[in-house]
């Protein structure tokens, strides 16, 4: 999904590129970071780019659903409107790959989408620094989304270990999934839907193991009645799943395999066999680069108004970056937010009620898929937490904060800049996770320091 750098690959000379978020092409030459080649023949990839600054009446930072309603609602109050994402396409983790009336309204809409691109900076106000050029604008709105939650245990180093929306997204890029066993384990509705979407894939799906208590997942149902299309989604996508197994408050207590996961033992004693486990326990919103422009956070979510203003002028934010509500939640928001940064404040207006009653379900996604604190104590003194630079939990033991770990253990310094395991950490040991500064990800020299 874009945050973890464990798929970085040399594309065409050019190291360090996240082959998760590039589609492949005719004319690539890919290598792995430790040397071979693999040449895809045909005409010659030009990565595009670059040149003159770029100005909006209203700049988007992300494109799935709460930027992709953004934009929409911009348009249609004739704002000039720009969309920045690092992905290939629009859409997001949720909408990859997908057509629906929100991506045909969008592309219809005038507004212009200039994908693979990172902002890596936020210079001055009303100006955000991409890796090949700067991006102007008087409105501002921040649609970053949200990534799943990683709690290590055991074994989740493992290839073929990965995360339950990183899968998804990894099928819906192309990779085959048929008739391969898939143990599906974490927490919340995304483990549902995905699935539901690998069984359609042809995945045999071993088991959905919920952390959460049958009781509490009950409730949540219930709480779903009052919207009646989520209703009927849950239920259509539990007809799907009628015939796989789900182990109700379980969790994994270790992965093992010989070069790759090819079990899972749960803390009930099951051990379940498997090609993948994918993993999710929950969602955790990326505020990177709001906390760099100053936005007040609460609750680790940016804080906003009834017209999703941040607390720094001309800021706005929606969707998952406010709190975890689904998309629903993030198109109306995403609305209500085109509106407003457009100057269309009647519109806004018109949709308060409309997200207001979408609010019990993120309350109660919040409430009834709470983490146990039992996760946070799986992982055992040599199990890896820093991903990156190979950290240890017991090499951790003796360092009381995030800034002592980093100073001493290189804990977080890595290319995804503790995004995998500043969140676990946060969890795991009550650490507060601070400290966002420029570059937001991994660039180039020559593309930023002019």
């Amino acid at each position: 999904m874009g945050i973890c750098f464990e798929c970085a690959v040399t594309v065409n000379g050019e190291p360090h590129v996240r082959s998760c978020q590039l589609l492949a092409k005719p004319g690539m030459i890919v290598e792995t970071e430790t040397g071979g080649t693999h040449s895809l023949i045909g005409t010659q990839y030009i990565r595009p780019i670059v040149g003159e600054p770029r100005d909006f009446d209203v700049l988007i930072a992300g494109a799935g659903p709460a930027g992709i309603a953004a934009a929409i609602a911009a348009r249609q109050s004739g704002a000039s409107v720009g969309m920045v994402d690092d992905n290939p396409t629009a859409g997001g983790q949720i909408w990859r790959g997908e057509s629906n009336q929100a991506l045909r309204q969008f592309i219809s809409s005038g507004a212009q989408l200039l994908t693979e691109t990172r902002i890596v900076d936020a210079p001055e106000p009303g100006r955000l620094q991409a890796e090949h050029f700067q991006l102007g604008y008087k409105k501002l709105i921040l649609a970053t989304g949200a990534r799943e939650l990683f709690l290590p245990f055991p074994g989740w180093t493992l290839p073929n270990v990965m995360g339950a929306g990183g899968l998804q997204a990894m099928v819906k890029g192309g990779l085959n999934i048929n008739g391969k066993r898939v143990v599906i384990a974490g927490s919340g509705p995304l483990l549902i839907a995905v699935a539901a979407s690998l069984l359609k894939r042809g995945a045999k799906v071993i088991a959905i193991v919920e952390q959460a208590s049958f009781k509490n997942v009950a409730m949540f149902g219930l709480q779903l009645t009052r919207q009646s299309s989520k209703a009927m989604q849950a239920t259509r996508l539990m007809w799907q799943l009628r015939q796989v197994p789900v182990y109700w408050g379980s969790y994994p207590l270790q992965a093992e395999g010989n070069g790759k996961v090819e079990r899972v033992i749960l803390n009930g004693g099951q051990t379940l066999t498997c090609d993948y486990l994918a993993c999710g326990f929950g969602l955790i919103p990326n505020t990177e680069l709001a906390a760099l422009l100053g936005c007040q956070l609460s609750d680790e979510f940016v804080k906003v108004d009834n017209q999703q203003s941040t607390s720094m002028p001309n800021v706005f934010a929606a969707g998952e970056l406010t709190g975890i509500g689904g998309v629903d939640k993030s198109m109306v928001e995403g609305s209500i937010a085109g509106f407003a940064a457009s100057g269309d404040f009647r519109r806004a207006e018109a949709l308060y009620n409309e997200r207001d009653s979408l609010r019990p379900f993120q309350s109660a996604l919040k409430t009834r898929f709470a983490l146990s604190s039992k996760l946070f104590q799986l992982a055992q003194a040599s199990t890896i937490i820093c991903r990156c630079e190979d950290v240890t939990l017991g090499q951790l033991k003796d360092h009381c904060s995030w800034r002592e770990a980093k100073l001493h253990t290189r804990c977080g310094m890595g290319p995804c800049q503790g995004r995998v395991c500043g969140p676990a950490l946060a969890l795991l040991k009550n650490w507060t996770i601070d400290g966002v500064r420029p570059p937001l990800s991994p660039v180039k020299a020559n593309a930023w320091l002019k």
